[in-house]
């Protein structure tokens, strides 16, 4: 009996220290993430970034994304509903990370459609239709631009809009910023200026509520 005592505090004590361990390693990665975006704030936000909502709202949530990722396109309904939830008081700010094959593409078709004043709609659309144009983790362009035509776009000009510096700038920018603020996963998020450190609707509708309720 004593020795069956004996390994059941052992089991626990290790367990304690395991669970200790993995904590600190979380909390390192948190000080790691948080000074790394501490660092590089002027990533976060530039001037070409597409924006949804006023530019004196309280909280700016800045999302990173790859078109062709289905979380991105899962969490895009409850952003929009986070927002319309707070009308005024939310903005967000869109910048990519095109990890996915063949994503790039479909980042220029995106940044083609804003120049002929569509770059919601084709966003939405091409979020909404992910499954028919994304497949095993493949953006394909030609099925992509498929959904798009809809839309009413000139898509002769868009496909030539694609290929300009304009837009190529814009897209290595963002992987630039990305990669400084340590990107390596999407969507994700930064609010007013602060990362998303654990994953979840839940845990970004806390943090939103949290700078709506800051003075």
């Amino acid at each position: 009996m004593k020795q069956k005592l004996l390994f059941v505090a052992a089991a626990l004590g290790l367990l304690t220290l395991f669970i200790g361990g993995a904590l600190y390693v979380k909390q390192q990665q948190q000080a790691s993430i948080s000074a790394q975006t501490a660092a590089n704030q002027q990533a976060l936000n530039r001037t070409h970034a597409p924006v949804f909502g006023p530019a004196d709202a309280k909280v700016t949530i800045t999302e990173f994304l790859d078109p062709a990722c289905e979380a991105c396109a899962a969490f895009y309904p409850f952003v929009k509903d986070l927002m319309q939830q707070h009308p005024g008081q939310i903005r967000l700010v869109v910048r990519y990370a095109p990890l996915h094959e063949g994503a790039g593409s479909v980042v220029a078709a995106l940044e083609a459609a804003r120049l002929q004043g569509q770059y919601w709609p084709a966003l939405e659309t091409l979020l909404a239709t992910q499954s028919q144009w994304a497949v095993n983790h493949r953006a394909d362009l030609s099925l992509a631009l498929a959904q798009l035509a809809p839309l009413g776009l000139d898509m002769t000009r868009l496909q030539q809009d694609m290929q300009s510096e304009k837009i190529t700038a814009i897209i290595r920018q963002d992987i630039a910023d990305a990669q400084a603020l340590g990107v390596n996963k999407t969507p994700s998020y930064y609010v007013n200026g602060q990362p998303l450190q654990s994953f979840g609707y839940q845990q970004l509708t806390d943090m939103v509520q949290a700078a709506l309720n800051a003075r």
